[in-house]
């Protein structure tokens, strides 16, 4: 296996090298070897043995009946705290939203440069799905994504769009000044969609959700077959009155610190 380039020079610290084990799993949950962690990380073999030993035995990894490893339900636990109270005032609104309009409904913060997903309620429909709670996907290519590029300060939306953009299918956006363009109809409209840019077959539609005080917070979506494209902003109502009892309910999102700097004030 190829050494990702950015373990060319392996951490020094031993916090450092455990965190870079646990990082390999967080692109991919497949299980891993501990030749494939060792090549992935940059670690010498008998340290990642030794760290891996360690990290099982805590609970942090657990080993599959073929004895490659993945991550244990321990830190699975761990993890489930974090947004934990804006998860749980949010459930029940999302399956509000979910008994209103019968689609795939979840919350998303931005965390840097990519949409991270905090929750989610899915649909009974076979909708191809890009993305699983905690999972991440690019802020360009998302109705979510573009929600809280619209919102934000310029500085960051013109650092995501310096940036390569990844074009996921023949339908992702890509095109800087296009999307610059989309990003200030969506700011005035107050609503994103994405047709396929991510999966084919799906259709997605986001609102904000703004903190009190003034910034965007999180977005709120649905995601659709292809065929219900059309038809998505008949939701609109719905969305934004679930978008504003989620505002109400949890106040200053406290996950807005993921993010890179204060946002700017609600419009």
């Amino acid at each position: 296996m190829t050494k990702n380039p950015e373990s060319e020079s392996p951490p020094s610290s031993v916090t450092g090298r455990v965190l870079s084990i646990l990082s390999v799993f967080e692109k991919s949950l497949a299980p891993r070897s501990l030749t494939e962690i060792s090549a992935e990380t940059g670690l010498a073999l008998s340290t990642t043995h030794r760290l891996v030993g360690e990290l099982e035995q805590w609970g942090a990894l657990q080993r599959d009946p073929h004895g490659r490893y993945q991550i244990g339900l321990r830190l699975w636990e761990l993890g489930q705290h974090a947004g934990r109270q804006v998860r749980e005032i949010a459930r029940p609104l999302l399956q509000d939203l979910y008994s209103l309009t019968q689609h795939t409904v979840h919350i998303a913060i931005r965390d840097k440069t990519e949409v991270l997903y905090i929750d989610r309620v899915y649909g009974t429909r076979r909708v191809p799905q890009a993305s699983r709670v905690g999972g991440r996907l690019p802020l360009h290519a998302t109705a979510v994504g573009k929600v809280l590029l619209a919102f934000e300060e310029s500085w960051l939306r013109e650092a995501v769009l310096a940036q390569p953009l990844e074009s996921r299918t023949p339908h992702t956006h890509v095109d800087p000044g296009q999307l610059r363009q989309e990003l200030a109809i969506i700011a005035e409209r107050g609503y994103a969609l994405a047709i396929e840019e991510v999966r084919v077959g799906s259709a997605s539609i986001a609102v904000p959700v703004f903190q009190r005080g003034g910034g965007i917070g999180a977005a709120l979506g649905l995601v659709a077959e292809r065929g219900d494209a059309d038809v998505l902003e008949r939701h609109l109502p719905a969305m934004r009155g679930i978008a504003r009892r989620i505002e109400a309910s949890v106040g200053a999102f406290p996950l807005r610190q993921l993010g890179v700097r204060p946002v700017v004030d609600r419009p």
